[in-house]
């Protein structure tokens, strides 16, 4: 590892300001993945700004009926808040499917929605990736990438996004709440943070430069019937291959979103029409334009199978 700066933010603006003013600087709460890319020197800040006892770790209602979830709330505590189970189950079941207890304990919302790739290419510094050094190519295209991305990924990068906490707050349509550098508040929706790789797969989220996710919000509850079901290669401590986040209404109506598939939790909202008509309509319109490999391409009927088993169980 490479020495650093550290300091501890007082107030939100204050670390927002501190990261845009110092050079290779990042937030720190968790550090559950950026300890990880520093001890491999995948990433390499120069500066730490510590945002552990900013007053960002509280679940409180909001005005208009829903939930304002604070950066620093560590997943164990926001899958197991009665309102969360209630209201919003698939949040709380998406949550419990990822990583290990210990790791929940200590991992935060934000930092749960900023999570980098898995891509073991992305891991291996002797190998080329875009996302770590941009222009110096994709090694997972024509390479081993079962895990990788079918549908809107680039010639630049075949990466998923590794979240799943991320797939069930895009099917709830959450809002992420940020702090400029300068101190104004922006609202970013979950559908516009994440970002396609494109020709720039290195950019990955909305934010700007310093700033700093200060709470996701949740509108009223949908109701239905909230299921998340994660398919992986073993039972547990393993990242999708494919997961379908879904609220089911009782006239057959809902939201899908899927994680495992993308660099960003996918939804497609147009889809969404032709769920009374079962799995293999959604399927076809969700995954329009798919390219698949010639390893990940079981993938597709994959989803086709999740999304149908989904279904049942909100059926029953």
């Amino acid at each position: 590892m490479k020495p650093f700066t550290y300091e501890r933010a007082r107030t939100p603006a204050e670390a927002a300001s501190a990261v845009a003013r110092h050079p290779q600087a990042r937030f720190i709460a968790g550090g559950t993945n950026l300890l990880d890319l520093m001890k491999l020197q995948i990433e390499a800040p120069a500066h730490l700004v510590d945002v552990n006892g900013l007053p960002l770790d509280r679940i409180e209602a909001t005005p208009e009926g829903g939930l304002r979830i604070g950066a620093l709330v560590r997943n164990t505590d926001l899958a197991a808040d009665e309102r969360v189970r209630r209201d919003y189950g698939v949040l709380s079941r998406a949550l419990l499917a990822g990583a290990s207890g210990q790791l929940r304990n200590k991992a935060t919302t934000a930092g749960n929605l900023l999570q980098r790739t898995r891509c073991p290419y992305f891991y291996d510094t002797d190998q080329p990736c875009n996302k770590r050094q941009p222009g110096s190519g994709c090694s997972a295209i024509g390479g081993v990438n079962r895990q990788h991305a079918v549908v809107g990924a680039s010639d630049a990068c075949i990466a998923t996004h590794p979240s799943d906490m991320a797939v069930a707050m895009r099917v709830l349509d959450a809002n992420v709440e940020t702090v400029r550098p300068d101190g104004r508040a922006r609202v970013i929706p979950i559908a516009d943070f994440h970002r396609l790789p494109g020709n720039t797969p290195h950019v990955e989220t909305a934010l700007e430069r310093g700033e700093l996710i200060t709470a996701v919000t949740l509108p009223r509850p949908a109701g239905g019937t909230h299921v998340y079901r994660k398919v992986r290669d073993r039972a547990s401590y393993a990242f999708a291959l494919v997961s379908v986040a879904a609220i089911v209404q009782r006239d057959g109506s809902g939201r899908v979103a899927l994680g495992g598939v993308a660099a960003r939790p996918w939804r497609a909202e147009a889809a969404e029409a032709a769920l009374p008509q079962g799995a293999r309509a959604v399927t076809s319109r969700l995954l329009a334009g798919a390219r698949p490999t010639e390893h990940n391409a079981f993938k597709l009927p994959l989803v086709e199978r999740t999304l149908a088993a989904v279904l049942a169980q909100a059926r029953t």
